[in-house]
């Protein structure tokens, strides 16, 4: 074999090692896995009084922050965070909705009010208005993909798995994967 056709060989094969090493990188998020949920001061809520963090306390939580009503990732996932509600919520489960604002007319409530009818939420919507929340539990100082983000918090107040955004769908591996998690904290202790 030719010391030409040796080098390309090599080349390529580095390059198709380096393609397995970047497909094989962890999730975005995974760095959050196992510390414990910021919390929120939000005074602003749909659908309920005010919730408090602290009042969470002994029960699982899944957050999951959204935006208006074109966001296709937003619509294409409410059912299913609908249909954990309905279903878990007996066992523990708490379905959290965060609204942060992406539109470039002001935020007003009786806008965030159509944005929950139009996904039909069956639960507890925050207005983090300033993104303040968001920022500290996912954006902080990083650039995300996403600002869809859920988070599934223990019954201690642990990050257990984050769905890093897009649309949650339980027919693919990601979504299942979160069913799987919040079935399995349901049956843990607080």
């Amino acid at each position: 074999m030719s010391r030409s056709r040796s080098f390309f060989i090599a080349v390529a094969l580095t390059i198709v090692a380096g393609g397995a090493r970047a497909a094989a990188a962890p999730p975005e998020g995974t760095e959050l896995i196992g510390t414990v949920a910021p919390g929120w001061d939000i005074p602003e809520w749909i659908g309920s009084r005010p919730v408090a963090w602290p009042d969470l306390r002994g029960k699982a939580v899944l957050v999951r922050w959204f935006t208006s009503a074109e966001c296709p990732f937003c619509h294409a996932s409410a059912p299913v965070l609908n249909r954990f509600h309905r279903d878990y919520a007996k066992r523990g489960l708490v379905v959290i909705g965060m609204y942060h604002h992406k539109r470039p007319e002001p935020l007003t409530l009786d806008a965030v009010r159509a944005t929950v009818r139009d996904y039909g939420f069956e639960f507890p919507v925050g207005v983090d208005r300033d993104w303040k929340t968001l920022n500290r539990w996912w954006l902080g100082s990083r650039k995300r993909d996403f600002t869809s983000v859920s988070f599934l918090v223990d019954r201690r107040g642990v990050i257990r798995h984050i769905h890093p955004g897009g649309t949650i769908d339980l027919g693919k591996p990601d979504g299942a994967a979160l069913q799987k998690k919040v079935e399995q904290l349901l049956v843990e202790s607080p």
